[in-house]
This record gives structure tokens, C-alpha cells and sequence, in this order.
């Protein structure tokens, strides 16, 4: 559990539930529990304040209990107003008035820590504190005596203006609020009248915040804010180059502020808004696969997170139905689903990420993984009240989203999950593709999302050295910036099919021609599957191979070498007709034998799971039928679908690559339980729990498959409509077994 940015495993909960008991103070056991944490600030002084507020939150949701205190006594500062300070009265222009001098109150015990307490309580609407969290004080002086005092303290920690206009993620505030002060306090006596004086004040007091602030705290501050009441024009501020960016929602006083900010650092809203690398710690003993799976995702509300659980878990038991039906009628799960999905802290992207993370682990453990990208549309077409939506192609009923994912799969072809997504709708205004737009670096046209792909696979190759990475992409990933970018150290592979009609030449000859010359180096027997009215097929490819290297296209100066291989369909093997297979493959993998260019070529086959995985997003899942009133929810909605979908593509792989595995690495033991008396209609269990395959035919004849000599392998939607089944036996027989206490027999020992 994570509580104040701290995680508190299961096993420090119980220490200190232990050491509570004893005669100890707060202040004692928080020190206690920060030594235990190493839980520090960055000057390395222990983080007491945030870990008692921590130890009071999970004394609140009954984590921890405490033993009943007498209450303390309240010690309170001595009120330093009768200490008397020298205030002149001037008034005149800023150059009449000397050299200002803006200097830090060095420590709350000397007399320039009274002088500013006596003047902020004297003359401060707010006086002078409390101060919250990390502070900094400030004196103003001239020759002719004390001119006004101003401080700065710990940043608010959520503000709705400030938070929209930084752009920030809510992981990327919590790691970064520290970063951003608050101008608490400013005051400038009311007795020096002196024009443009506070906007002096300011600019030298922020001069020098960022090198004191960071030789305090060891923390480089970014951004300050300020509030300024609504009785009051701020002008100092605004004068002082402070941007305004919107009120507070005035929750402490019932007054809205309106907020003010100033950046110290040129680079600080990239810098604010870096994603921590550090992945959530998983659930020590998570309940299900979607525990498993979302347990590191970027929410802080418990809350947040039962509904995501929640709401996965009834997508995976009924992924064709409508939402109405998908939470069984209930109103209350109904409308808690709508308002999960309209949440502004929950995104498509926060999702995957943590799905992501699952994934990474699955990689890890293998020596070789495919990473093809693709494009999809999702035709919304019928759904006018739908906002936000864009032409997904030229007719009229071509209104929707495009996405754009990357999958990871092994050399079998099991997905391993998903690497990411990019989810967008096209500007529905029409634009004339001028040659200026055609020119255009990638950046600027929908071709950047290869490249995003590409930079997202090559930060999962770090995390996964021992694992080889590679990029696959079909014809219209043939861009020479991809290639360009697959060239940098420690990037993965790139494999991508050419497009004819780039017209590319090697050895001063055209491409395509050129490998046509080169001798067959090995004939190699592949699977081709059904696409359109073509049925799916075995046939033979002839396979040759070169080394090339790849001009650069007009605005660029490097050439790139590459390896080619070139497959054809031998023509005895094609039907009449059929369009022989013709592909060529570039690739940043050497290729020196015959061996290795078959390899290449199995690799590319692969790529044709993404494709069955977009069919089950969209038949399976039923993504195009959801409705919900905005663009951006069904982001978070087809999120959540792209999972569910992977899900039942993983079974259905994983049954047909490792079919001896036990089938408890996917069902819990009530649903295989459930399955086998669903299936066997016999209340003996086995004395060892089915394999995987086995589970899987059993799920698969729930759902029609009838499973003869020449069916093959079951599909997707067969498995799906018997998970649908096994749900609600696995419900009944988890209900009877609680209240009946209907213990399972098994045959055997």
C-alpha cells in the first residue's frame, strides 16, 4: 500500500503495529519507521512530519490501532509584537531610496526571525504563520530601515489551475511538487510609498531563491505561485512578469484566489513533467489476474482502483454486452462505471501503462520477442451524440478514432501483451496536402506514430538487456526517419516490409530489381491466413538476400545500410486467381546465410497477431458498439478493452505453445473447478488439475467447439463465449461452496 508517497508492505504494517503497543511516543516511532523505510529527504534528514501523517491516515482506514493518549498541552510562541522595530517613512522613487537589500532569516532563534514574525503579525492581513512544509524567510532593508518581509513555503498540493496549465500527470505532481513553491507571505509597510518598490522587492527575492532554496533543501526549485484575494489587483505580481492562470476553487476560506505563477528555469515545464521511471510496487497477493495486471497503475485513490478492478472483471465476463448490461442491470455499478470513465485523473495511457509494466516482466523471461505496430480504425460512425470524434476515411459513414499499438509476441506468436497505444481523431476540417505539408518532417504528420512506437520499444529494450527486441512494421512504416532512428546505440531491431512506390535504389539500380537478381537462396514452406475471400493456405517462398544500403531521400545526407530479404511465391503454389506473395523486408538484423533469412522471414509472418488482435478488439469486444457521450472516455474504455482482448488472445497462444502447463497459471482454482463439473458432469475432481490445453478445449466446447479431427485449434470468439459461460458456473459454485459448504471430492489421492 501506498500512503504519502511511501510504500508500506505487509510486513512493516505489522511492525509497526507491534511497536505501537509499547510505551513509545509518535515522534519516537515515526523517527522509528523512517530509519526502517530509509525514508529521507534529499538533505538526508528523516521525513518525520510526512511519516506521522502517513501513521494517522492508516490509523483512519483501521491498518493500525494506537493505544488511547491523554491529550498534550498546546504550546504556543511567544507573540513578538511588542518587540520594537524601526520602521521609516518615506516616500519617494525607488532610486531616492538606496540600495534594497532582500536577505534569508537564517534560523527561528535570532533576532531577525522576531523582527520578521513582529512585522508580518504587526502589519500582514494573514500576520505570519503558520508556514506549511519547507520554508524560506526573507527581511527587506535599506539604509533608512526595515521596508517589508515576504516567505516562501511548500507548494499547494492540488490546484486545479495550476495543474492544467504546468500540463502534468498526477504520478509526475507527486514526484515533482517539491519542485514548485508557494510565495506564502509579502508584505510592504504601509508607510514606505514608493513606486515600482514591489516589484523590485520580488525580482530580487527571486534571484536568489532557486541557489537558497536548493542549499536548504538539496532540491532545485522550478516554479513559484502566489494567490492574491479577490479584493486585491495583484499588480506587483503582474509587473514582476507573473502569468495568471486561473482562481482556486477557495475550499479553506470559501474566497476563490486567483493563482499566479513565475518559472525560475527556461526548461521547467519538461522538467515538471518527467514521468518517474520507478514502477508501483506490485500487490504482495493479488486476488485475480486483474489485480496481477493493473497493480502498479499511476492511482492514488483506493478507491479509483476498486472501480477499475471492478469494472475489467465485468468487461471479461460479458466483453460483447453493452455497459447497461455488461454491470447486470445494477444502477449503482452502472453509473460508477460512466463516472470511472469520465474521471479526468484516469486516461487510456495510465492504463496501458500498467499493463505495460506486467508486460515487461513477461519479456524478461524471454530471449527473443516480436514487437509489431499497426493501425486500426474504429468506426463511430452511427453515434452522433459522440464529441470529438474524426473522418476515419472518405465517406460519409467514416467517423471515428484511429489507433495505433504496438504487441509484444514470442517467436511462437503468444502475445505477451501490449507496449503501448496512441488513440486520435483526425481534424475533421479537410486540408489540401500541399508540397510544404508533404515535406514536413515526421513530427509534424500522422507518420510520427512509428517513430513514437519505435522510441517506446527502444526504453523497453533497457529495462530488458538480455532480451533481443524487434520492431516489425508493415509497407507504410517504410520511412527512412524510422530507419534513421533504428541506427542509434542500444536500439532494437527494425524489420519493416518496403513500399514499392518509395522507388528505392541500390547500386544505382532500383531496389526491387535488384534483389530479383540475386540468387534463391533457400525455398522456405510458410502458412498464409484468410484475408478477405482469400482462405487461408500453406504454400512455398522463394527466398534471396542481399546486403544494401539506402540513399537518403531529398533534406537528408546519410545513407543507411541495411539488410534486404526478398520472398516471392513460387508460382506452381498459387491459385488461380490469387496475387502471389511478393514481399521485401528490410532490416537492421544481419542476414549472412540462409538460415537467418528464413528467420527473418518467420518473424515478419508474425505480424499478422496484431491483426487477429485487432479483430478481437473489435468483434470480441464489441468496442465499436460502446457509447458514451465524448471522445476522451472512450479512450479509457478502449483501454480497458485492449487488455480484456489480449487476454483471451493470451489463452488461446498459450494452450497452443505450452500446452503441458498446468492450468492453474491462468484459472484460479474455483473456475477450473467449476469447469471441470461444468464439462465431465461428474462431482469428482482429478487428482492433479488439467493442463492448459485441456482447460482450454473445455472452454472452447462451452462455447460450440466441437473439436473433430480437421477443426484445428479454437478461435477466439469460441473461447470467449465459453468464458462467458464459465463465469457464471464459477459464480454459482463459489456461492454454493461458501454457504453450503459443498467441499469438492476428488478421484484420487
Amino acid at each position: 500500500m501506498k500512503i504519502g508517497g511511501q510504500h508500506f508492505s505487509t510486513a512493516i504494517l505489522e511492525r509497526i503495529q507491534s511497536t505501537s503497543g509499547e510505551p513509545i511516543s509518535r515522534r519516537a516511532l515515526s523517527r522509528q519507521v523512517c530509519d526502517w523505510l530509509d525514508w529521507r529527504t534529499p538533505s538526508g534528514k528523516l521525513k518525520e512530519m510526512s511519516c506521522r501523517k502517513a501513521l494517522s491516515q492508516m490509523q483512519k482506514q483501521g491498518l493500525i490501532t494506537f493505544p488511547q493518549t491523554e491529550k498534550a498541552w498546546a504550546f504556543t510562541h511567544s507573540s513578538p509584537n511588542s518587540l520594537e522595530v524601526a520602521i521609516p517613512e518615506f516616500q519617494g522613487s525607488l532610486s531616492d531610496l538606496g540600495e534594497v537589500q532582500v536577505y534569508p532569516v537564517q534560523s527561528r532563534r535570532t533576532r531577525e526571525s522576531k523582527i520578521w514574525r513582529a512585522l508580518l503579525d504587526n502589519h500582514h492581513y494573514l500576520g505570519s504563520g503558520p508556514l506549511c512544509g519547507a520554508q524560506i524567510r526573507y527581511l527587506v532593508k535599506c539604509d533608512r530601515g526595515y521596508l517589508g518581509a515576504l516567505s516562501f513555503s511548500s507548494a499547494t498540493f492540488a490546484l486545479a489551475c495550476r495543474d492544467h496549465y504546468i500540463g502534468w500527470m498526477e504520478n509526475a505532481r507527486r514526484a515533482h511538487l517539491d519542485q514548485v513553491v508557494c510565495n506564502s507571505r509579502f508584505l510592504i509597510l504601509p508607510k514606505v510609498d514608493v513606486p515600482n518598490l514591489a516589484s523590485h522587492v520580488l525580482s530580487l527575492a527571486l534571484s536568489r531563491l532557486a541557489a537558497d532554496w536548493q542549499q536548504r533543501y538539496q532540491v532545485p526549485p522550478l516554479l513559484v505561485e502566489t494567490f492574491v484575494g479577490a479584493d486585491r489587483d495583484g499588480t506587483s505580481y503582474k509587473a514582476a512578469n507573473f502569468t495568471y492562470v486561473g482562481e482556486s476553487a477557495g475550499r479553506r476560506d470559501g474566497q476563490p484566489k486567483r493563482v499566479y505563477l513565475y518559472p525560475l528555469d527556461r526548461r521547467w515545464r519538461q522538467a515538471l513533467c518527467t514521468e518517474p521511471e520507478t514502477p508501483f510496487p506490485r500487490p504482495e497477493s493479488p486476488q485475480d489476474w486483474v489485480e496481477e495486471e493493473f497493480g502498479t497503475i499511476r492511482l492514488y485513490d483506493e478507491r479509483l482502483k476498486r472501480r477499475l478492478y471492478a469494472v475489467v472483471r465485468d468487461f471479461y465476463n460479458s466483453p460483447q454486452a453493452n455497459i447497461p448490461e455488461v454491470c447486470g442491470g445494477a444502477k449503482a455499478r452502472m453509473m460508477g462505471a460512466y463516472r470511472f470513465f469520465r474521471n479526468p485523473k484516469v486516461s487510456m495511457n495510465i492504463i496501458l501503462n500498467a499493463h505495460t509494466e506486467a508486460t515487461i516482466e513477461r519479456i524478461q523471461k524471454e530471449k527473443i520477442v516480436l514487437c509489431p505496430q499497426d493501425t486500426t480504425t474504429l468506426n463511430y460512425s452511427t453515434h452522433w451524440l459522440t464529441g470529438g470524434l474524426g473522418p476515419i476515411g472518405k465517406g460519409e459513414n467514416s467517423w471515428g478514432l484511429l489507433l495505433h499499438d504496438t504487441l509484444a509476441f514470442t517467436e511462437k506468436g503468444t502475445p505477451l501483451g501490449i507496449l503501448q497505444g496512441q488513440c486520435w481523431a483526425r481534424d475533421p476540417e479537410p486540408r489540401r496536402k500541399s508540397r510544404r505539408v508533404k515535406e514536413a518532417p515526421p513530427e509534424q504528420k500522422e507518420s510520427v506514430k512509428w517513430l513514437k512506437s519505435f522510441r517506446k520499444v527502444s526504453q523497453i529494450q533497457k529495462q530488458c538487456p538480455q532480451t533481443l527486441l524487434v520492431s516489425i512494421g508493415d509497407r507504410e512504416a517504410d520511412i527512412y526517419e524510422l530507419f534513421q532512428e533504428a541506427t542509434k546505440n542500444g536500439a532494437p531491431k527494425l524489420l519493416v516490409r518496403s513500399m514499392r512506390g518509395r522507388q528505392r535504389k541500390t547500386e544505382q539500380k532500383p531496389l526491387w530489381d535488384y534483389l530479383r537478381q540475386q540468387e534463391i537462396a533457400v525455398s522456405q514452406q510458410v502458412h498464409i491466413p484468410r484475408r478477405g475471400r482469400q482462405f487461408e493456405r500453406d504454400t512455398w517462398l522463394d527466398i534471396r538476400f542481399a546486403k544494401v544500403t539506402l540513399q537518403p531521400p531529398q533534406g537528408y545526407t546519410n545513407p543507411i545500410t541495411v539488410w534486404a530479404v526478398y520472398a516471392l511465391e513460387n508460382a506452381k503454389f498459387v491459385p488461380p486467381k490469387v496475387k502471389p506473395v511478393e514481399w521485401l523486408l528490410l532490416t537492421t538484423m544481419e542476414v549472412t546465410n540462409a538460415e537467418e533469412a528464413i528467420k527473418i522471414v518467420s518473424w515478419y509472418t508474425k505480424r499478422w497477431g496484431i491483426e487477429v488482435y485487432h479483430k478481437t478488439l473489435k468483434s470480441g469486444c464489441g468496442m465499436e458498439d460502446r457509447q458514451l457521450s465524448e471522445a476522451e472516455r472512450l479512450e479509457v474504455c478502449l483501454g480497458l478493452d485492449m487488455v480484456v482482448a489480449w487476454r483471451v488472445d493470451y489463452l488461446k497462444m498459450l494452450g497452443r505453445e505450452k500446452p503441458d502447463l498446468p492450468c492453474t497459471v491462468f484459472f484460479e482454482d474455483t473456475e477450473w473447478k467449476s469447469l471441470y463439473y461444468l464439462v465431465k458432469k461428474t462431482p469428482l475432481l482429478p487428482p492433479q488439475p488439467p493442463t492448459i490445453y485441456q482447460a482450454m478445449i473445455m472452454v472452447a466446447s462451452k462455447g460450440g467447439f466441437l473439436g473433430r479431427k480437421g477443426d484445428g485449434f479454437p478461435g477466439t470468439k469460441t473461447i470467449w463465449r465459453g468464458l462467458v459461460k464459465l463465469d457464471v458456473a464459477a459464480e454459482m459454485f463459489d456461492f454454493m461452496n461458501h454457504n453450503f459448504y459443498l467441499y469438492p471430492m476428488h478421484s484420487g489421492p
